[in-house]
Parts: C-alpha cells; structure tokens; sequence
C-alpha cells in the first residue's frame, strides 16, 4: 500500500492509502451522501471537474460491471472513501471497484476520516482540492491546489457532450411504436434519462450541445429535453442562446443543467450554493400537491426564481433542506424543468412521473 494525501485550498490536509490510478486529480472536493451508486456516481458527467467524497463508510462491496455505466467512462476527477471493500459479492459483478478506478485512471484515496472532511465542507463550502501520490510536502500541495481552476466561470460541457448526432437504441434492440419525437441536447446526458425518455413513448435523437435552435428545428421533433451537465451553467453561453431561441416553439422539459439553462434562457441568474446538494436522499416538496419526494440530487448551482423578468415562471418543488428552487413551470407556454434527477440512478423512483407529465404536455 503506498500514501496519498488530500489537501483542499484552505490548507485541510489528510493522509490515507492510495487507490486506484497513482498521480494527482485536483477538482473541486464534494460529498455524496448515497448509500449505493458508487459506479452511476464514477460516470455520470455532471461530475466533470469535482472530486467526489463518499460519506457511506463502506464502498465497493458489489463490484462492478459494464450494464450499471451512466456513460462511456468515468468522470469524477477523484474519488474519496473511507474503506474500500476487496471482495466483490455480487452475482452481477464483473471486477472489484479497485480493479475499476486503476484500469479507468481514476486517482482516489481511502482510509480517511469522511465524517470529519464532510463537516468540513458542510462548514466551510465545497473546496478546491487535489489528491496526490506524487506529492507528500504540504506546502507544495497547497500551492498547487490554489494555481488549479475552479469550477466558477468554466465552460465543461464542451468536455462531455457527444460529438455527433445520434439516436437512442433500446437495448434489447426490441421495436415499439414511439409516437413521440424527442430532441435532447446533450450537455452530459445520463443513459438513464434516455432510458426514462423511451420507456415513456419518445423516439429520442441526441444533439451535442453547441447545436443551434434552427439545427434542432430541422430534425421536426415534438418535444426537446435539456439534459443534466457539469460546472458553471454561464458559462455555457451557446447553450443559453439555443434554448432562448426555441421558447415558445417547443414543449421544453429540463433537467440539473438544463433547468439551470432554461432559467437564464428566460432571462434569470442562477448562483453557486455553499457545498451543493450530492445524494439519493433528498426530500423535495412538490408544491402543488403538498407531497415529498425524496430525490436523487448532483448540482452545485442554483435558479434564483425571483430574478426571472415578468413572473414567466412559477415554483414547483422546493428543496426541504435549504429551501432553494428545485422546479419551476411557464405560466402560459409549454415548459417545466426540476433542479434534481428524476431519472434517479442511482436513488428512489418517486420522481419518475414526471417523464409523463412531459408526454403529456407534447399530447397537447
């Protein structure tokens, strides 16, 4: 077992045992507070730029395998864990979760206090960090961690979207009549927000996320979808004057980033909150029902409501925790969007009806 030591911008330094790719990630630290997921959590591209902290002790003792991906590798920029299991007991399970972060080169750490970390954060906010096996001087790391990039500013979609165009194919290559046409544009897309899509009655065709509103109109659909996506939603000006230009022309339902978008498309602000909302346990309020969800969560930006001109949306969901915006809806036109992951992936499944409000709203 060789050392790895974790040091955030302010000077907060751990040393643990090292896993997975030996080198140094550096990312912005966060904490997830999912029991489960570990492998959705790895690949799921809205964590582009940060370095995850799993609060669960326990991590690893299902394994891997290739059908529980979100997408086609990982993109945590490290992982963190305060044991990581060796065995693999699981009939599913393909290699051990260490085998996984060293053939994906993906840097990590274990044999931490991530209690104390995740106290940290929650006191403190989220923190520029690095994990490093190549580095053992703190002062050295602290000065490195502080000449890296934040999150604030960059644009890390153009990292994580598709290339090219392409349409979703149901595994299982098994043919039913979709009567629904989707464009969704990909700004980090989850495979199980496309799995939602279809399974609700949508043919779904994805855009890379510099498309323009005129490239998505030509493909004729009925519907559009803003999908979820890593860092600073400003950032993505491209995105934002896409989405503004098809307001009105389009059911629109968004997701995380594509809310966050659709929110400064109408002409609002979003902010950055204190340490992000990162977990499969997060009790949201659906206003109009007065029903709690609990949700599965990954965002670290937020809508201001308020700051949207002329009152053009109202408040869906409201998150129980921090009571911050967590869904919004067009008085008049077509379009809702919700800040969490309906799609869940991992997380509970009470949120899924919402694929169906979205079929419902193209009906019309």
């Amino acid at each position: 077992m060789s050392r790895a030591f974790l040091c955030l911008e302010d000077n907060f330094l751990m040393e643990g045992v090292s896993i997975g790719a030996k080198g140094e990630a550096f990312g912005e630290v966060v904490f997830n507070t999912s029991m489960m997921g570990y492998q959705e959590i790895l690949t799921d591209p809205s964590y582009k730029g940060q370095i995850v902290t799993m609060t669960y002790p326990h991590i690893g003792n299902y394994g891997v395998n290739d059908q529980d991906v979100e997408s086609r590798k990982p993109y945590v920029e490290g992982f963190v864990v305060k044991e990581l299991s060796q065995v693999m007991s699981n009939h599913r399970a393909q290699s051990t979760l260490e085998a996984y972060l060293v053939q994906q080169g993906v840097v990590g750490i274990q044999g931490i206090d991530t209690r104390a970390l995740t106290k940290h954060l929650r006191t403190h906010g989220a923190k520029k960090g690095v994990i490093s096996t190549e580095t053992s001087d703190p002062t050295r790391l602290l000065q490195k961690v502080k000449a890296s990039p934040g999150l604030v500013g960059v644009d890390l979609v153009k990292e994580v979207t598709c290339k090219e165009p392409y349409e979703w194919h149901v595994e299982g290559g098994t043919t039913v009549p979709r009567p629904y046409h989707v464009v969704a544009i990909d700004y980090g897309i989850k495979q199980n927000i496309l799995r939602r899509l279809t399974e609700a009655g949508c043919r779904v065709t994805i855009l890379p996320a510099h498309v323009t509103a005129g490239e998505v109109l030509s493909h004729r659909p009925e519907g559009l979808f803003l999908s979820n996506g890593p860092g600073d939603p400003e950032a993505v000006t491209y995105a934002i004057e896409t989405v503004r230009g098809l307001l009105g022309k389009l059911p629109i339902f968004g997701i995380c980033l594509g809310h966050q978008i659709l929110g400064l498309a109408l002409g609002g602000r979003t902010f950055k909150l204190k340490f992000g909302h990162h977990g499969a346990n997060h009790p949201v309020l659906h206003v109009r029902d007065q029903k709690v969800e609990i949700t599965c969560q990954n965002h670290g930006f937020c809508v201001d409501l308020d700051s949207i001109p002329n009152k053009e949306m109202v408040l869906t969901h409201v998150n129980l925790n921090d009571r911050t915006a967590e869904g919004m809806r067009h008085k008049k036109l077509p379009i809702f969007s919700v800040q969490y992951h309906p799609e869940a992936s991992p997380g509970p499944h009470d949120s899924r009806y919402l694929f169906q409000e979205f079929v419902k709203m193209m009906a019309k």
